[in-house]
């Protein structure tokens, strides 16, 4: 079982933007590409209304460091 609920984009974006992510640039309305010191960018490609469930979910963390908690 995940630890991860699934929820919506904006949310998960929220929160990588308060762990110190920066929006690096953007094309259109959904890719932004993400940017944090001692990381690798990081490309976010959900519109805000999407959701993204647990196995994507844990994907971004494993490239970002995110946590459940960090929702």
């Amino acid at each position: 079982m995940s630890n991860w609920p699934s929820c919506k984009a904006r949310i998960v974006l929220n929160a990588l933007l308060r762990n110190g992510w920066t929006i690096k640039r953007q094309a259109g309305t959904s890719h932004r590409v993400l940017a944090k010191a001692d990381w690798p960018d990081f490309v976010f490609a959900f519109h805000e209304g999407d959701e993204i469930g647990p196995k994507m979910l844990a994907r971004i963390a494993r490239h970002t460091g995110l946590s459940p908690g960090d929702l």
